[in-house]
């Protein structure tokens, strides 16, 4: 007989009833080191006391109404978001999900009203995230994200991740509409593109007239250490597709572009009943008001440093277990040698919550508010996860 939750989920026998800063408490009592965040979506912990009072203020004035009248909080948050990215122009989503299937609208609705209609196809690459609906899944093309669901949206070329050649051959193509990458993939196990390489993409992108698309769902609101992670090469995005921290823990999600490349979504081409609600939209003007801060963008960096270092040691003291550290900021990933969700089960028992990515990499995430003691207390038990998985090898 079927769960009456359809069983999409593989869920990890944990049920946390209240969360608090960088801390989880289960049903039975026990309260674990969340190093997961919701997978990055906790950006400044549980329950904090500034996002919950945005979020009680205005739910005690306005919850809903239809995108038909001007919203307040939306348009705060847009000024908020334009005032401190590339951005000319912001739509509200629901989720990163979301978010992707407007900027693959956006890009080839672009070419379409510059009077070229065949210029659909959008670039991506192996290892990449994209979310689960039909462009999302097509836009990844794995196997594993796209086996059973045909057929699917076409005007996509997958290409390899790092194939430089592949990527100037392809590009050169007059049908190329878009480039889609994420600056640190964080599904395909914690893997940055080099500085380097995303300013060669920005000026292939340029060279060919093509736009880019940055995914920075997942590596965006803070996570490396700057508002959003593509300001380390210096170079800004067409079109940029943002969720998961900028709301905090509250659903939503945000499609950010240049006023060119939005320049064919006009009124009746895309729409959402619950995008950019007051409740979501307070929210996250609340997370921004934070985030954006540069003094608090300069301890996330220190922080990570901190982290990185003692996750330098643990890797030195188990080289049984893992192998390397990568990744940016608060963003970082273990390689690992034994296997990585039996790693992350480990941590169950020690009381510290990881999340499993590709390529045999558990994936680090911890809120950006988390302190250098819960960074200590941390590796501490990852470091008995580490010695639990030796002891039951042996």
């Amino acid at each position: 007989m079927i769960a009456s939750v359809l069983p999409t989920y593989s869920r990890a026998p944990l049920t946390f009833t209240s969360g608090s800063g960088a801390w989880l408490t289960e049903a039975d009592g026990r309260r674990f080191l969340d190093l997961g965040a919701g997978i990055a979506v906790n950006a400044l912990g549980h329950a904090h006391p500034a996002l919950v009072a945005a979020l009680t203020a205005q739910a005690q004035s306005l919850w809903h109404v239809s995108n038909l009248y001007h919203i307040p909080a939306q348009q705060k948050l847009a000024d908020l978001l334009v005032e401190h990215t590339f951005a000319d122009t912001v739509f509200f989503t629901n989720s990163g999900t979301e978010a992707c299937e407007l900027a693959v609208k956006m890009a080839r609705k672009y070419w379409y009203d510059k009077g070229q209609p065949d210029r659909t196809e959008i670039i991506t690459f192996t290892g990449s995230f994209h979310g689960r609906s039909s462009a999302g899944i097509a836009a990844a093309g794995s196997e594993k994200m796209t086996k059973g669901f045909g057929p699917l949206l076409p005007g996509f070329t997958h290409l390899d991740f790092g194939d430089h050649d592949a990527l100037t051959l392809a590009a050169a193509r007059d049908n190329i509409a878009a480039i889609m990458v994420e600056p640190v993939q964080g599904e395909g196990g914690i893997r940055p593109l080099p500085d380097v390489c995303l300013k060669g993409l920005r000026d292939l992108c340029d060279q060919h007239g093509i736009l880019m698309i940055l995914d920075e769902v997942q590596c965006g609101m803070g996570r490396t250490g700057k508002l959003f992670a593509h300001e380390w090469a210096g170079i800004t995005p067409d079109i940029m597709m943002v969720a998961k921290g900028i709301g905090g823990g509250f659903p939503l999600g945000a499609v950010l572009a240049s006023e060119n490349a939005a320049s064919g979504m006009t009124a009746g081409t895309h729409g959402s009943t619950y995008g950019g609600n007051p409740l979501a939209c307070a929210v996250g003007c609340a997370v921004m008001e934070i985030v954006a801060n540069p003094a608090f963008l300069a301890e996330v960096n220190r922080k990570a440093g901190l982290l990185r270092q003692k996750l330098e040691g643990l890797v030195a003291a188990h080289p049984d277990v893992f192998v390397a550290v990568r990744g940016s900021g608060l963003m970082l990933g273990l390689k690992c040698k034994a296997t990585n969700t039996d790693i992350v089960k480990a941590g169950y028992d020690q009381g510290v919550l990881t999340v499993p990515a590709a390529d045999n990499v558990i994936r680090l995430l911890p809120p950006l508010t988390i302190t250098d003691e819960e960074i200590g207390q941390a590796v501490a038990r990852l470091d008995a996860a580490a010695l639990q998985m030796q002891s039951e090898a042996a």
